[in-house]
């Protein structure tokens, strides 16, 4: 184990299915501190308060390296093991967060760290340490203007196996809602029932299959109805989109609007833009080298399917331009919310070592 998969483990072994991240965040803090850098905490939510800290000298934009400390809900009879447990079977660690996304926090911390320790002429670099990633960036977007500095690039340690991603898929939740008329289970006929309308729209739109290329859609929640024997007069459903630059918003919308029917009303839960760096920006081509330099492949690779913060944290950091962005860490995509979630430890020391090789180009200004 290495200084990185041992502060993984203790990641790992706090339970913070949205909540509690403020924990972890000062463990975090005091690695960050002890290598010079300065902090600030953000409110949020109680016992999740948020952390951004910079060091270096520069007078110039930082290189910014972001993470979330949340994780989502764990069925426990789905596991094999203890899901907090982090237990070690060979190269593999086993838990909920290990690769979304401790893991890349971990590397992170331990890269940025050492970095700042070592005496150089720093260029400087900024950490953000966020809450409600898995809830719709809910943390993230609370962060205000003046908490963070802008202008310079920013590495989202999400799960990519350490490969090259200069982009991912916006999330546009939309609410949909159904009404009705409430009368006794006995004589529907007198009522008007809501459930049925939401049913109706959330099957009409699992099935279907013309939305412009690159977009999905899941129907993650259907509710209704207040007990069996009454006719429900209100439902509701909650519709997860993913787009992409060529398809947001307004026209997005008007689709699922015209796919869902007349009988429900559609409104926007949460929206976050897609993240689109072009593969000839030249901090992806420093990303590219640093993987190298590393002995890993430095190559772009496709869009990411899920969203990350940089969706509430590149708009936040523009100065003029669009923030450079890439996606990098040592997690396992296909691992992200699933039973039995692991990563590899070699994979989180890879990562390390290229943010740490990252970082000294940054500073060299190579």
């Amino acid at each position: 184990m290495s200084r990185a998969t041992d502060l993984l483990a203790e990641l790992v072994r706090a339970d913070t299915v949205g909540a509690r991240e403020e924990g972890l965040a000062q463990r975090c803090a005091e690695i960050l501190e002890k290598s010079g850098f300065a902090g600030r905490w953000l409110d949020f939510e109680p016992e999740r308060e948020q952390y951004v800290a910079r060091a270096g000298s520069g007078d110039g934009p930082p290189l910014t390296f972001t993470g979330h400390l949340d994780v989502v809900p764990v069925s426990r009879g789905d596991w094999s093991v203890d899901p907090f447990a982090a237990e070690v079977d060979g190269d593999r660690m086993v838990g909920r967060g290990t690769s979304d996304m401790k893991s890349g926090v971990a590397a992170l911390v331990d890269a940025v760290a050492d970095h700042a320790s070592r005496p150089h002429d720093c260029r400087g670099v900024q950490v953000v340490l966020t809450s409600g990633e898995e809830t719709g960036c809910t943390g993230a977007l609370t962060i205000p203007r003046d908490a963070v500095v802008g202008g310079g690039p920013l590495v989202v340690a999400e799960p990519t196996r350490n490969a090259l991603v200069p982009g991912h898929k916006g999330a546009h939740w939309m609410r949909l809602n159904a009404t009705g008329k409430a009368a006794h289970g006995s004589a529907p006929e007198l009522g008007d029932n809501a459930a049925v309308k939401i049913a109706r729209a959330a099957v009409a739109l699992h099935d279907h299959t013309s939305w412009p290329e690159g977009i999905t859609a899941n129907v993650g929640v259907v509710r209704g109805g207040v007990q069996t024997n009454v006719v429900p007069d209100a439902a509701e459903l909650y519709l997860d989109i993913r787009t992409v630059p060529s398809a947001q918003g307004d026209a997005i919308r008007s689709a699922v609007r015209e796919v869902a029917g007349g009988d429900v009303t559609v409104e926007d839960h949460v929206v976050l833009p897609p993240v689109d760096t072009a593969r000839d920006d030249p901090f992806v081509a420093l990303v590219g080298e640093a993987l190298v330099a590393a002995g890993l492949d430095g190559a772009p690779v496709e869009t990411a399917r899920y969203f990350t913060d940089a969706s509430a944290l590149g708009p936040l950091m523009e100065q003029g331009a669009v923030t450079p962005t890439v996606v990098l860490g040592p997690g396992e995509p296909e691992q992200c919310h699933v039973a039995d979630e692991w990563c590899s430890l070699a994979r989180v020391d890879e990562a390390v070592a290229v943010y740490a090789e990252l970082l000294d180009r940054w500073c060299r200004g190579a």
